[in-house]
């Protein structure tokens, strides 16, 4: 009992004391959560949190929405129960539901007081007028009442629950991958109708954002990713593979607006949770 409430205090408290307020921590979890990247499109010299990324899936192209605090286009006018709603439950504050491309799948575990503390550092920076685009994708997959069925099937709302039979590490880096970085939502094949597939979680799929192949992170000795740790910890660091190649595509702009500004501590616990996922074949790329 006490080795649990432990690894929970650690969660809870792991980068606490490296920032004075919850807009710094705000800022650190932002990144570790890759807001960033997909609300920003870059490409286009779009502003920080404006929206406008799309993101090419197999239902077509969907476009983030604008998450500054402007209060008319962007996020200014939600309060915290309605923050809560939409990064843990995948609902808008006007009660409609999120398609699934928004990762609320994996944000569920993020505990509140780390969401809040998100929310005040968007609240801190520059609003931006803009207004959502429109999402590219046909019917039935642009419809959202059905997403309520979809949540039914494919959805387990509820916060992190460390292992008590782990160490704080690696619960913290189990935290840091299924609740914030939502790793497994790139690195796991979908159903039919878009739901992740467990028996093959973190295996890798064809079918990543963009549409780019992502890589299987399991331990397989045959398709698994096959680096050490120190190597795991050191890609998220620099985005340089231990072949000495670059990472690229949406990888790559994780690495860059998010992973490297981590704790050293936080990577090394990424990579040891990553290091011991439980083994799956799946071959990616033929």
């Amino acid at each position: 009992m006490l080795g649990g409430f432990a690894s929970i205090l650690f969660v809870l408290f792991a980068v606490q004391s490296a920032f004075g307020n919850d807009v710094q921590r705000g800022e650190y979890l932002t990144r570790a959560a890759g807001c960033i990247s997909c609300h920003t499109d870059g490409k286009a010299g779009g502003k920080p949190f404006a929206g406008g990324r799309g993101l090419k899936t197999p239902f077509g192209i969907y476009y983030s929405p604008n998450i500054t605090a402007d209060p008319e286009t962007g996020i200014g006018g939600w309060s915290d129960p309605d923050f809560l709603n939409a990064v843990k439950r995948g609902i808008r504050p006007d009660g409609a539901h999120y398609f699934p491309v928004f990762p609320y799948t994996s944000y569920t575990q993020m505990l509140d007081a780390d969401a809040l503390a998100i929310k005040a550092y968007l609240f801190s920076l520059p609003t931006v007028r803009q207004k959502n685009r429109e999402h590219d994708v046909s019917p039935p997959f642009s419809w959202r009442w059905p997403m309520m069925t979809w949540k039914l099937l494919h959805f387990d709302e509820g916060d992190f629950s460390p292992d008590k039979g782990r160490d704080d590490e690696w619960n913290r880096g189990a935290y840091l991958v299924n609740a914030l970085a939502h790793c497994g939502e790139c690195h796991t094949p979908r159903t039919l109708d878009g739901g992740l597939d467990w028996s093959k979680w973190m295996a890798g799929t064809e079918d990543g954002p963009d549409g780019d192949a992502a890589p299987n992170l399991t331990t397989d000795n045959k398709t698994g990713l096959g680096w050490t740790d120190e190597q795991l910890a050191f890609f998220l660091k620099t985005g340089t593979k231990p072949d000495w190649e670059e990472a690229e595509g949406v990888m790559g702009e994780a690495i860059i607006d998010g992973y490297q500004y981590l704790t050293e501590e936080d990577r090394r616990a990424i990579a040891r949770y990553i290091g011991e996922l439980p083994a799956i074949e799946n071959h990616i790329g033929g």
